[in-house]
Formats: C-alpha cells, structure tokens, sequence
C-alpha cells in the first residue's frame, strides 16, 4: 500500500448513516430490485433448462448431455459474475463522477445485461448461449454491486432488518414474477429473455434519478497492481466476524444453487413429471415458496430488529434449509414437493430478513463499502460457479442418466450445516 492511499483510509469520506433512509429512496430501491429480479432469475430458473431443450431439439446438445449442459452454463456465468461484482463494487467507490459513486453502473450494468440476454435468445448452440449466460451476469453483477452498495451507504443500523427484509422479499417477488413469465413465453424465447430486461432498464434509471448518490471529494489515488488484486480480499484475521459471515453466505448459497441450477432436470429425471408440465410445477412451487418467505422475512427483520439480535436467525434459518435440501432426495410427487419448497422458503425467509443486516453490521469500513460488499457477494457467485459445475459431475456418479440426486443433496445438506455452525464465533453481532 502506498503511503498516499494510506493517508486516504484512515480518512473515512463518508461516515455510517444515523438517519433514516428518505422514503423516495427506500420505494425506488424496492421497485427497481423486483424489476431487476424479474429480469435475471426468469431466465436463470425456467429460461435456461428451455433453452438448452431447445438445443436439444434442434441437435445442437446430446440428448443426454442436458444436465451437464446446464452446469457448464450456469458455472460459467457465475464466474462471470463473481469477477463483476467485486470490481465494479470497488469500481463504484473510486468513482468521482460529479453523478455520483453507483449511478453510472447501475444504469449501465442492466443495458449490458440487456444486450446479452439477446444473444442468449437467438443463440443457435451451447457456446453462444454460455458466451450470452456469462455477460448477462457480468452486466447483471456491474449493476448489483453498486445498487447493494446504497444501503450502506444510506441505511442506518436501526432500520436495517427491515429495509433488508424487504430487498429479500422484493428479490423472491421478482423470482416469482420471472418464471411466470417464463412460463407464459415459454414458447417465445426472445420475449421471454429480453423483454422484462428492457423494463428493468426504466426501473433503473428512474431510481438512479431518485437515489441520494454520494460524490467523492476528491479523487482517490492511482492504486499500485498489489492495491488492485487486494480489491479481492479483505483478511479474515484481521475482520473474523465478517470472514465468518462470508462462510456462511457461501455454504448456504451452495446448497441452494445446487439445488435451484438443476430444479428442471430434477424434476424431469428424479421425480418424474413431463417435460412440458414443468414451467407450470415451478411456477406454483415457487409461490408457495415466495408467500412462505414473504411472510416469515417480514416477521424475522421485524423482530431482529426490535431484539437487536441477528445471530440466532440466521443459524437457524440455515439449519431448516439444510434439512430441507437433504429432505428432496426422497421426493417423488408433486405434493411432497411442494411441501418441501415451502418448508425452504420458511428457511431462507428467516435468512433473507436478517443476514443482510448481520453483513451490514460486520463491514470493516463505511469508504469501502462497495468494495467490502463485492468481496462479501464472492460468497454469493462463487458458489453458483462451483455447484452447477460439481453438481454436473456428482449427478452422474453411478448412474449415467445423470439422477444420482441422493448424493449431490447430501453434499448441499453437509455444507448448509457447517453454514449454520460458524454463525456461533461472532462477535461483534449478538
């Protein structure tokens, strides 16, 4: 580290907010992220398994290579946008436009991963749909850094359980509103990929017009290479509770893109239902998921925030996710399924209603905020490159079909536990 960027840490630009968040704010954050989530997770549940059918169809894939299709696809899109979010959250806070900090990439970020969604559509084989997949998550990943970054950048302790609870309960929202549309465009693949994007466009710019954006004043210094590989870090003996949160975010992100990358084909292969039926079984299961997480985030932020406790929420929503995800190997009906997706939408609407505020609660530095939550949201790409890619293998252990589910759940299950056990050693949130 240079001594001029030195200087500049230990002068904190800006401090944590102690008002409340402006209401205009807070309304655009909520309205812009279910667009935004309507946009990318539509594709992500449903769009993708039908794209690569598509593929299949027209001869482009094996008829037996579509799981692993799917894990190629999704591992390499997370790596994507793994990479993304940690620059342009830094990116966002060195930025001195007279804008603002995040303005600009938000903005941009869902141009781009318009663009890509494009390209995704009309692809005519597997290498052109990943080529689409990995810069839609890049644009996706440019615009989501910077936009978490505002709440902290705006959001005070006091009012963090909630505003948090309700960003998780817009994001489950916007995955709702995607696979019906998914659902009802199933048929028309360039409606269904680009046209809820184009609205998350509006969306966008109407909350970069709105947002309180931050200007620096004045600009940072030039970082030496050591300085920039360092954006990707943030050391764990120096910040243990928020190296512990890191853990935890990522195991449980594991185990739940371990099961949501292959959901099509698991239920397809494992549980039987045809393929056409499956857009519709998704929709519903993803409902009662949503109403579940709805309720139950809501009602965690709320009380975390009236307690002032996070820890005890989030190892206990992770161990009930745990629970459920080792539970879908036995699943062999539609009932017992959609038993199941509402037993983890319970689980992850627990965690969704305070781990974000936990996060929040653990940063080592209001200035780097954008860069603290890029290195934190690691925990949430980087698993969803390396459970496609591990799920695409495990799932064929055995059984060349690609149905050995037994084992690949029992792994998510083992990991979400350990999710739960280090939530214990921190320290610094009660």
């Amino acid at each position: 580290m240079t001594a001029a960027t030195a200087a500049v840490r230990e002068h904190h630009w800006f401090k944590e907010p102690t008002e409340p968040a402006p209401k205009k704010y807070v309304a655009w954050l909520l309205i812009a992220q279910l667009f935004f989530f309507v946009a990318l997770l539509g594709p992500a549940i449903i769009g993708i398994g039908i794209k690569i059918n598509s593929l299949v169809e027209a001869g482009a894939i094996p008829t037996d290579g579509a799981t692993g299709a799917a894990g190629v696809l999704g591992g390499v899109g997370a790596l994507f946008a793994t990479i993304a979010n940690v620059i342009f959250g830094k990116v966002s806070d060195r930025t001195t436009s007279r804008w603002g900090r995040r303005r600009i990439w938000i903005v941009l970020g869902t141009i781009i991963m318009t663009f890509a969604f494009v390209i995704m559509a009309l692809a005519p084989d597997l290498l052109w749909a990943t080529v689409g997949w990995a810069l839609a998550q890049l644009g996706a990943n440019m615009t989501f850094a910077p936009f978490i970054a505002t709440m902290a950048d705006h959001v005070p302790k006091f009012q963090r359980g909630k505003i948090t609870a309700a960003i998780g309960i817009m994001q489950n929202i916007g995955i709702l509103g995607g696979t019906y549309v998914a659902e009802f465009f199933q048929d028309q693949l360039f409606i269904m990929f680009v046209g809820p994007s184009v609205l998350a466009i509006a969306a966008m710019i109407i909350f970069a017009v709105v947002l309180p954006d931050q200007v620096l004043p004045e600009k940072p210094p030039r970082q030496t290479f050591k300085e920039m590989v360092q954006t990707f870090w943030v050391s764990p003996l120096k910040y243990p509770d928020y190296a512990l949160a890191w853990w935890s975010r990522f195991l449980i992100t594991f185990a739940s893109f371990g099961f949501s990358t292959f959901r099509f084909f698991y239920l397809q292969v494992h549980v039987g239902i045809p393929q056409d039926d499956i857009p519709s079984v998704i929709s519903q299961s993803v409902l009662i998921y949503t109403v579940a997480l709805i309720i139950v985030s809501y009602a965690s932020g709320w009380l975390s925030d009236k307690l002032g406790r996070r820890k005890v929420f989030v190892w206990t929503s992770t161990a009930l996710y745990a629970f459920g995800t080792l539970a879908l190997i036995f699943v062999h009906d539609v009932p017992t399924f959609l038993l199941l997706e509402l037993t983890l939408g319970i689980a992850y609407g627990m965690y969704v209603g305070v781990d974000m505020a936990l996060v929040m609660d653990v940063l080592p530095n209001p200035d780097d905020s954008g860069k603290d939550l890029g290195v934190f949201n690691i925990a949430n790409a980087l698993p969803q490159t390396f459970a496609p890619m591990i799920g695409a293998i495990m799932v064929y252990i055995g059984d060349p079909t690609g149905n050995n589910y037994g084992l690949w759940f029992s792994i998510c299950a083992a990991a979400c536990l350990v999710g739960a056990l280090v939530i214990f050693p921190i320290k610094k949130v009660k």
